[in-house]
């Protein structure tokens, strides 16, 4: 991008996250313009005039990437500006402005007409079907065409009049004639569903943007010959299915359309048409598309099975809610929750319900649904959370002896999970960010290190899986494409595990897309199965030699995997319900394993352990409508939530009174400078540009999602807890994780401006609170108030690290690597005869640190904030952690009593396991 935005309401190309929410403001700009002029005196008239031309300009610049307004009414605004009748152009302003914040065109025909002099508040009071509304999902078709634009207008009301009583959706055309229009109505236009390529369109846009060519090399990928002169349909499909896997691509050429369908370059589309030989074969192609995405197999199952007469003699009373209606005391239960909750309910899984345990109806389809939604090559739904997923996937790839580099500060049922399989942890530490309490993520070295040091004790075999979080639950994004490379590098048939249960919607993003670790196993994949990737290594190879796992230059020097050795093995956990319209406890299980034939009967075996035999069918059902929606429309919601995100950090930040007392944590505040390699500091202007955010997302090591808002509370006196607590019981707004000084906000597609205004506004209202009570207590109240916030601000205790496991728990005590038989030290716990109890706050506690013996931890003791293990069982216990856990001023600690103390083992039951191991 050569600047940034001249003006906030101008929309910018390379801003594209707000192009859709910068287009409505636009129009409510340009409504009001038109206003005044309409209203203005004879004086002001010219001047107001004037003002209608700019934001008319300003709207026009992206506005032939929609198909509403259309040039009909568009033509009509021009007129009228040109003609001087400000009445006209107010009325027509107006009317597209309230139809474009509304939503009104997807369902009434008249938002679309030039004239409507009909009283609306009569027409309001009709039925729908006497008004034309339309009921049925709407969307946009993207036409990329040679045909000249005096054709566009008839050839668009030629495709609405193929619509059909029985199609299930209706659609509107959007004409665009160039590869650079075609990659920014993709970008822009949420509506669209569905692409038609019309061989012959040229590359270059005769609209006048002079950023549109570095936006299209943005956010498009391309070769060098995709600019060059000839047909560019398959380049531009294979570009789409890029940045919008969603998008269904059709095909119309005078090429022989038999033999071109079966190439590799048509691998994108969904169909190929000999030019337009049967238009109403495209039309029903179109529908059939989206249909294919709009079914939800189990759940439209559950519909029907819910409307059918059943007798029911399993065991759920509940099922019908024959027990609830015609109770005495409970029929408020039925009230509440309405009868199709109750009379989808059933224990059944016959009449098309399907099994999860064994599915091969519409549970089986759903799940090949989700695979395609997300990348995958295969998809298993959880219905007990992602912290079940997570111990079905370690439980499936790990057996006893293997080596697992995790994540020390990874959720705990990775940690169980370890117990479970017998998998040996060998914990890393992430970067701490101390003046929050918090850590960040696993840097690449870290990880490296530790596969090096393995190999060093000639026990790189034994290491199975790399296992990560991301992203965070602060939001560090790692760089999964990177990530896996160097270390396939290093040994090429690793497993990885990404934790992604708070980034499940970041597939439909294209900022986030780029970090997740089913798109960096596609991209992988991919490369190298590639010749160019074969070229490039094997000069590499002339000019490194083999790889030497043993090389410690391997650490720091970027080492490319043998193609020929190389195995993409990637698993994906996601809490669906998280980020997605899903029921509590939804989960999904993504899975791009080249080896998953090896894998498969133990994963059924540990889901078959893990997965109730009588799961909840409304989860079900939820996980399949979740990947509905978001498939449909997940592109335009995650892209408006990111867009509010964006404007809840500007809006604190930037409040003249706000940020005296809170402010949200940037990229440079959560990700140090040594990961950030790029030296973007914050996300858009001043501090960037969106070009260098971009470049930022691909090449850091670390990236912040812009979503997850860190809200610093401690300089307002208040501690995390505290904070979040007084926003729920003041102000009504829930917060979900804190730290010792400050809370978590997170946006997601639930949110809205209104719910962003009120959290501004409690903010506001805070603040001018402790403005006025300063104010009135003077200079003892003024210390009492510093001397709160230095204790949250500045003294605030340092992050314990993962000492090691006891000598007793580990096979080479003397090895570099610290991995260690956990799920010993798990079930010696069990016999109470092998345990001690000291108060944290001894002498004795202070002694045995000193003079030992060595205090070995029993259990998990995971305090919340900060919610990761600061002990995990056959640990060493260090003055750091005491220290820490000495500090803490939380109330919820996992696995810790305060009347009883630290849970230990006795050095004499360590003695007896040393014993016996040798």
């Amino acid at each position: 991008m050569n600047q940034d935005v001249k003006s906030e309401n101008r929309p910018q190309l390379s801003n594209v996250l707000v192009a859709a929410s910068l287009r409505a403001d636009q129009w409510r700009h340009l409504n009001a313009s038109a206003r005044a002029w309409a209203s203005a005196s004879p004086s002001n008239v010219s001047k107001q005039r004037e003002h209608c031309q700019e934001r008319l300009d300003d709207v026009l610049r992206l506005e032939h990437c929609w198909a509403y307004p259309g040039e009909r009414l568009l033509t009509a605004l021009r007129n009228a500006l040109g003609e001087g009748d400000a009445a006209t152009f107010a009325r027509l302003a107006q009317k597209v402005s309230a139809a474009i914040l509304s939503g009104d065109y997807r369902r009434d025909e008249h938002a679309w007409e030039l004239d409507d002099d009909v009283d609306r508040t009569v027409l309001d009071a009709l039925p729908p079907d006497i008004l034309g509304v339309q009921d049925k999902p709407y969307f946009e078709v993207l036409v990329v065409t040679p045909a000249d634009p005096g054709q566009w207008l008839r050839s668009k009301d030629e495709m609405r009049r193929m619509r059909r009583p029985e199609d299930p959706f209706h659609y509107t055309a959007v004409h665009v004639a160039s590869f650079e229009d075609a990659a920014l109505a993709m970008m822009v236009n949420h509506d669209l569903q569905a692409v038609v390529l019309v061989d012959g369109f040229g590359f270059n846009s005769k609209h006048d943007i002079p950023d549109l060519k570095d936006f299209v090399s943005r956010h498009v990928e391309l070769d060098e010959e995709d600019s060059r002169a000839g047909s560019l349909s398959l380049r531009l499909a294979r570009a789409i299915k890029g940045s919008r896997p969603e998008l269904d691509l059709y095909l119309l050429t005078d090429r022989s359309p038999e033999e071109l369908a079966g190439s590799d370059e048509a691998a994108p589309l969904r169909r190929v048409f000999h030019h337009v030989e049967e238009p109403m074969e495209i039309h029903l192609s179109i529908i059939d598309g989206v249909k294919d995405r709009y079914e939800t197999p189990y759940f439209d199952n559950l519909k029907k099975y819910a409307m059918r007469p059943i007798g029911t003699f399993h065991a759920l009373p509940i099922a019908r809610g024959k027990s609830i209606f015609g109770s005495n005391w409970i029929r408020d239960m039925g009230h509440f929750y309405g009868t199709n909750i109750l009379f989808a309910e059933s224990s059944a899984t016959t009449g098309g319900l399907d099994s999860l345990l064994e599915p091969t109806g519409n549970i089986k389809k759903a799940q090949e649904a989700v695979a395609r939604a997300f990348g995958a090559k295969r998809a298993y739904l959880g219905t007990n959370g992602t912290s079940t997923s997570n111990k079905i996937v370690v439980q499936a790839v790990c057996k006893p002896g293997d080596i697992v580099i995790v994540d020390r500060n990874c959720h705990k049922s990775h940690h169980y999970g370890f117990v479970l399989s017998g998998a040996q942890p060998y914990y890393v530490e992430a970067f701490p960010l101390t003046q929050y309490s918090m850590y960040g993520a696993v840097p690449l070295r870290t990880i490296k290190q530790a596969l090096l040091d393995c190999a060093a004790g000639g026990k790189l075999d034994r290491v199975k899986v790399i296992d990560m979080t991301n992203c965070t639950f602060d939001g560090h994004m790692y760089n999964p494409r990177r990530v896996m490379q160097e270390c396939l590098a290093i040994k090429p048939d690793l497993i990885f595990l990404w934790d992604e249960a708070w980034f499940g919607f970041a597939r439909f993003n294209p900022m986030h897309r780029r970090r997740t670790a089913m798109g960096a196993a596609a991209a992988l994949t991919a490369r190298y199965r590639s010749k160019a990737y074969r070229a490039e290594y094997d000069a590499w190879k002339e000019k490194h030699g083999d790889i030497d796992p043993s090389n410690p230059a391997m650490l720091d020097e970027h080492w490319l995997p043998d193609p020929d050795k190389v195995r993409i093995r990637v698993y994906q956990t996601n809490s669906t319900h998280k980020s997605m319209s899903a029921f509590r406890q939804g989960s999904m299980m993504l899975v791009w394993d080249e080896d998953f034939h090896h894998v498969e009967g133990p994963f059924e075996e540990a889901f078959f352990a893990h997965t109730s035999t009588s799961p909840n069918l409304q989860l079900i059902a939820s996980l399949d409508l979740a990947r509905r929606q978001m498939e449909l429309e997940g592109y335009g919601l995650t892209l408006r939530m990111t867009d509010l995100a964006l404007k809840i950090r500007r809006a604190v930040n930037t409040h003249p009174l706000i940020s005296k007392y809170f402010r949200v944590a940037t990229p440079e505040d959560m990700i140090p400078a040594e990961f950030r390699e790029s030296g973007l500091r914050d996300y858009g202007p001043p501090d960037s540009s969106w070009s260098a955010a971009i470049d930022a997302l691909d090449e850091d090591e670390f990236a912040l999602d812009p979503t997850r808002l860190t809200l610093i509370c401690g300089a307002a006196g208040f501690d995390g807890t505290q904070f979040k607590g007084l926003l729920a019981e003041r102000f009504d707004i829930q917060i979900n994780k804190t730290s010792r000084n400050s809370v978590l906000v997170q946006t997601n597609i639930n949110n809205t401006h209104s719910d962003a205004a009120l959290l501004i506004k409690a903010l506001a209202d805070l603040s001018r609170e402790i403005e006025s009570r300063l104010s009135q207590e003077g200079t003892v109240g003024a210390q009492v108030f510093a001397d709160r916030v230095k204790s949250l601000m500045t003294d605030v205790p340092d992050l314990p690290n993962f000492s090691r496991f006891h000598d007793a728990f580990r096979e080479h005590p003397d090895g570099a690597s610290n991995e260690g038989h956990m799920r010993p030290a798990f079930f010696m716990a069990y016999e109470e005869d092998n345990c001690e109890f000291v108060k944290l706050n001894s002498d004795e506690v202070d002694k045995r640190l000193r003079d030992g013996p060595e205090m070995v931890s029993a259990n998990f003791v995971i305090p919340y904030p900060p919610g990761f293990p600061i002990m995990v069982p056959g640990q060493v216990i260090t003055a750091d952690t005491i220290a820490f856990m000495r500090k803490l001023d939380v109330k919820e600690i996992h696995g810790y009593h305060a009347a009883q103390g630290i849970k230990l083992l006795k050095p004499s039951a360590l003695g007896n396991r040393r014993a016996s191991s040798m």
